[in-house]
């Protein structure tokens, strides 16, 4: 019988990790390479269970699993190898007239004993690559993965706990009681995945500790087609970023398009064509596309379809399967800018597509709404591009495809406003989890006596000069001259 999970083993656990990180267990170079390499050995020797596991939670196709979670979590970790010494390194910093002479450098620290709360559409990705970041900023940490992907919460706990160092690194299982315990407890910050309804309530916990935190969101992402564009290439990236990233389960899928009247037949043709071509005729019995997670989210979808004014504006799709909790992929035209399927992140297999009488309309249609955490343009309009890119704000843009931009490490991951705070990926998951503690070394050679009382006004147009870095003021001022 599994042990309940209770107030004190959440302080337990807590205590744990900061006895061993407060030892120092964490801090080292070698302790950190040999955790990651763990992680690396859990990738190469484990990649047929997780996906196993994550075609039980979610359905998803071999291909997706293996490449969109596996193999880009391969990526984080060699790339930490890679340049974590880099990254441990303190850098060099200017120091001024003021402390001269002196040296500064600014060390990266690590902050304590943080916590992972993930998330269930991307339960492997969504759990370690944080974790990656933690383990290599020096931190303890524990992970909480989501409920609602058992196989994999489960395959995760029993893996890190298998290969990483117990008493630095621990994992716990379960859903909302376990997770307010954990949030009960000081941690030194909090890195959550999820809703932003759950965001608020992260925060509310952290507010109480004065925790940091780092809150990756989502919100409704939009897709602007241009009809100066390679009309079938964007469909094609479309689709694949929509149905092809967890059947539309993601938190930088397509939630809608913005395109013109005039254009949008030819855009919904080009859609049903390519749709047909991915997955086939009967796209419910497609096995390339996954399934709906559970029931609630399911019947969350359908409430949205059913919606007045709404479930006529299907162009395309429309069909369900509760038992399989399948939805077919669906285009819907011009439903109500205050329907639930245009207010709220859609999280799933449906497409609104709205017209607009110029693309000009966008701008405005985009700043209108909360800032999403992606926002995409298909075009070759080299002004368009430009313009897209300075004006629209967004957690992060992307020109001629969709969702590529999570791939590059050297690019920050993040939301802003209500898609999220605080990014991650390559150094920026070694920075999210790092204090940069400011270090000056000075010496005891040249101290001045005119930091020291009796005040005078030479002193005084001295300081201020040697404040404002003013050379020319400092020789008046040593030379006697007013």
């Amino acid at each position: 019988m599994t042990k309940v999970f209770q107030a004190a083993d959440a302080t337990d656990l807590v205590t744990d990790l900061r006895r061993s990180f407060d030892a120092g267990v964490t801090r080292g170079y070698e302790w950190r390479v040999t955790q990651l390499k763990k992680l690396l050995l859990i990738c190469d020797n484990h990649e047929p269970e997780i996906v196993s596991a994550l075609h039980d939670d979610l359905g998803k196709p071999e291909l997706e699993s293996s490449v969109y979670e596996v193999a880009l979590l391969r990526n984080s970790i060699n790339l930490a190898l890679k340049q974590l010494k880099d990254w441990m390194a303190p850098d060099k910093a200017k120091t001024s007239l003021t402390t001269f002479p002196a040296s500064a450098e600014i060390v990266s620290e690590p902050l304590g004993v943080v916590l992972v709360i993930s998330a269930w559409n991307y339960p492997f990705l969504l759990s370690i690559d944080p974790v990656i970041g933690a383990i290599s900023s020096g931190n303890a940490v524990v992970l909480k993965p989501s409920e609602l992907a058992p196989a994999s919460s489960s395959l995760l706990a029993k893996l890190l706990e298998q290969y990483l160092d117990s008493s630095a690194v621990r994992v716990v299982e379960g859903a909302v009681t376990e997770t307010t315990l954990l949030l009960e407890q000081k941690w030194d910050k909090i890195f959550y995945t999820g809703s932003s309804r759950i965001g608020r309530i992260i925060m509310m916990a952290a507010a109480k500790h004065l925790t940091p935190v780092v809150l990756e969101l989502g919100g409704k992402s939009p897709v602007v087609i241009d009809s100066d564009t390679n009309l079938k290439i964007t469909v094609k990236r479309i689709i694949a970023g929509k149905w092809g990233c967890n059947n539309g389960q993601a938190c930088i899928s397509p939630d809608y398009i913005l395109t013109t009247k005039q254009f949008s037949p030819k855009v919904i043709d080009v859609l049903k064509q390519e749709l047909e071509a991915f997955y086939g005729k009967n796209p419910m019995e497609s096995k390339d596309m996954s399934r709906i997670v559970n029931l609630d989210h399911f019947d969350r979808l359908s409430k949205m379809l059913e919606e007045k004014e709404v479930s006529d504006k299907i162009v395309y799709g429309g069909q369900k399967n509760r038992d399989k909790l399948k939805i077919a992929p669906t285009i819907l035209v011009d439903v109500p800018f205050d329907s639930q399927i245009m207010s709220e992140e859609i999280f799933g297999p449906l497409l609104p597509i709205i017209t607009l009488h110029n693309l000009e309309e966008c701008f405005d249609v985009i700043r209108s709404r909360p800032k999403p955490l992606a926002a995409y343009l298909f075009t070759q309009n080299q002004k368009l591009k430009e313009r897209f890119a300075m004006t629209v704000s967004a957690g992060g843009i992307v020109i001629n495809d969709i969702a590529v931009h999570l791939a590059v490490p050297t690019l920050p991951f993040g939301g802003v406003g209500e898609s999220g705070m605080g990014s991650y990926h390559g150094k920026f998951s070694f920075d999210a989890f790092s204090h940069k503690k400011a270090v000056l070394y000075k010496s005891f050679v040249g101290d001045a006596a005119i930091r020291y009382p009796p005040y005078s006004r030479g002193k005084l147009r001295l300081l201020k000069a040697l404040v404002n870095s003013n050379i020319l003021e400092i020789f008046r001022v040593l030379l006697g001259l007013s």
